[in-house]
């Protein structure tokens, strides 16, 4: 599941509490935006819960400027919400949270402030290179990134070793390898399950070098024929046809819990947010598991994907753009990150990633290893160049709807799947105004 479908929140025990004080800059005083005794309100709509826990801080720090933290609900629903706002002419908040790759989708029909007007650029090099890439269209910034999940593989150690492999698998021809051994253990073991994760397959084909999708203003690319996609279908659609993939256990439901707990599902690649949900849905597995980079495509590599994280905007149409930069400022550099860290937040900010408070920190659920060092690597490799097209939000709600059909007969065709996507991409992009072929 995509990243903010959840609370994205790695667990306390996970994420040291550092003193980011240092960090501050210019947020932390200083009167509201705007100058003088003026009052200001600010509206921040917000599904990210440590967001409001930086509220107190800032408002004690600028007393004239109050800040309401808003839950407009679902991602779907905050973005319809907010485009209904903007053709109405009222209602629009100050700031807003979007998944990454809902940022192209408000920023190049111009519903997004460029914030390279407020200096944005110069947070750049606090952030790792690939969250950064997520935020800019058309070389300009339209948020700040706020959270973030690295593709990372969870593997049950005792799951592992009871089919005889002493280790977790270090490149894809490893696993494919492992993928075979547990699946001899019989029952219910598999190295990993799929009913239609579009997320999972396009972090593969990331790591592998795939840009399927390519964006330049207004004209969108679609194709899943080069080198690097093509490679990750076809190793994916192997797995899939020699059986060593549960296809009948759905993410997040309630027997993917159970196989998480019981140790037949023996990897998920996910993004590393999972983290802070993994202890409370296999509480029985607590030690088993460990957590590692993704499995490489040739031996000695280091090179990630993504799955999930979220930024904040601020509107074209926004009433207090000022003093909506400086709260932006304030809890994604200033005062208010540290109080997110302590709450859980996943950030890519370096200045967290690289500490030594956070690389050191032991996580019990996983046997006492330092899962942050491993999260800030993955963070680190991610491939640069991705791009998704700006009317991402409705293509991922359909891909479920094509693919469905193929994994409930049992006979999954990875390459139709997508190519029927991609068609159905291609006439709803052109119906939206965009030009995509």
């Amino acid at each position: 599941m995509w990243l903010s479908r959840k609370v994205r929140l790695l667990s306390a025990a996970l994420v040291p509490m550092v003193a980011l004080a240092a960090c501050s800059g210019g947020a932390g005083g200083g009167s509201a935006a705007g100058g003088g005794d003026e009052q200001v309100k600010l509206t921040v709509w917000s599904w990210d819960g440590t967001v409001e826990r930086a509220v107190s801080g800032f408002q004690a720090a600028n007393p004239n400027i109050k800040v309401e933290v808003v839950n407009a609900g679902s991602s779907q629903d905050e973005y319809k919400a907010l485009d209904n706002a903007i053709q109405a002419g009222s209602g629009v908040p100050d700031l807003v949270m979007f998944e990454y790759f809902a940022v192209p989708y408000f920023a190049i029909p111009g519903k997004l402030t460029d914030l390279g007007e407020f200096g944005a650029e110069n947070f750049k090099k606090d952030y790792v290179q690939a969250a950064w890439s997520d935020v800019t269209v058309g070389g300009k910034v339209y948020a700040l990134p706020s959270d973030y999940g690295p593709s990372a593989m969870f593997y049950n150690t005792a799951t592992l070793e009871k089919a005889g492999i002493g280790k977790a698998p270090a490149t894809w021809d490893e696993y494919y390898e492992a993928a075979k051994k547990v699946r001899a253990l019989g029952g219910d073991h598999y190295i990993a399950q799929d009913t239609g994760d579009i997320f999972f397959l396009l972090s593969l084909i990331w790591q592998a070098g795939g840009r399927p999708f390519t964006v330049n203003g207004n004209k969108v690319h679609i194709d899943f024929t080069d080198e690097g996609t093509t490679k990750a279908v076809a190793f994916w659609q192997k797995m899939l046809d020699e059986g060593l993939v549960n296809t009948k256990i759905t993410g997040w439901s309630d027997d993917w819990n159970r196989t998480l707990n019981d140790g037949t599902l023996a990897t998920q690649t996910m993004g590393g947010w999972l983290t802070s949900t993994l202890p409370e849905r296999a509480p029985k597995a607590a030690g088993d598991f460990r957590v590692a980079l993704m499995p490489q495509w040739k031996q000695g590599d280091k090179v990630g994907a993504e799955n999930g994280g979220s930024s904040f905007g601020i509107p074209a149409a926004a009433g207090h753009k000022d003093a909506a930069f400086r709260f932006l400022e304030y809890f994604t550099h200033g005062g208010g990150l540290s109080s997110r860290v302590d709450a859980g937040a996943f950030v890519p900010n370096t200045s967290v990633l690289e500490s030594e408070a956070f690389q050191s920190k032991v996580n019990k659920y996983f046997g006492d290893q330092k899962v942050g060092a491993v999260l800030a690597e993955a963070s680190e490799i991610v491939g640069s160049g991705w791009q998704y097209p700006p009317f991402f939000e409705w293509a991922r709600s359909i891909y479920g709807d094509i693919a469905s059909p193929f994994y409930t007969t049992g006979k999954v065709l990875l390459a139709r799947i997508l190519e029927q996507w991609k068609q159905r991409c291609v006439q709803y992009g052109n119906e939206q105004g965009f030009e995509v072929d």
